[in-house]
C-alpha cells in the first residue's frame, strides 16, 4: 500500500534544534528511504506555513489570503512517499523521520485507480 507521508513541523521546536545533526539524521533519513527501492521517495521540504498563500473559491468568489491555511504551533511543512504492506511499517517509518521529533508526521494511503 502506498502512504503520503504529511510532515507538520513546530517551527520554533525545530528552530531551536542542533540544525548540523538535524540535516545529517535528514540526509540519512533520506538515504534509507532511497535503498528501500520503488516505491519509496525522498521528501521535499516546504517553505514556512507563514509564507503560505491560501486561495479560497465560494459562489463565484476568490478570496487569496497570506499566511498558514490555520492558526497552529505546527504547519505542513512537507512530505514523502512509501510503499510497504502494512500500515505498523508505514508508523515505523514516520518513527525514522527526523521531524518526528519536533511536530508530528500524518499517515494517509493513497487511493488506488478504481477506488472511491
Amino acid at each position: 500500500m502506498r502512504y503520503m507521508m504529511v510532515i507538520h513541523n513546530d517551527d520554533e521546536a525545530l528552530a531551536g534544534a542542533n540544525q548540523q545533526q538535524l540535516w545529517a539524521d535528514y540526509a540519512a533519513f533520506n538515504q534509507a528511504l532511497a535503498k528501500a527501492g520503488a516505491g519509496f521517495t525522498s521528501g521535499e521540504r516546504l517553505q514556512p506555513g507563514k509564507d503560505g498563500t491560501i486561495v479560497r473559491t465560494r459562489t463565484g468568489k476568490t478570496d487569496v489570503l497570506d499566511g498558514p491555511y490555520t492558526d497552529t504551533k505546527e504547519q505542513f511543512a512537507g512530505y514523502f512517499f512509501i510503499d510497504v504492506p502494512t500500515l505498523e511499517e508505514a508508523v515505523e517509518w514516520a518513527n525514522r523521520c527526523p521531524s518526528s521529533r519536533f511536530g508530528t508526521i500524518e499517515i494517509r494511503q493513497i487511493v488506488g485507480a478504481g477506488e472511491g
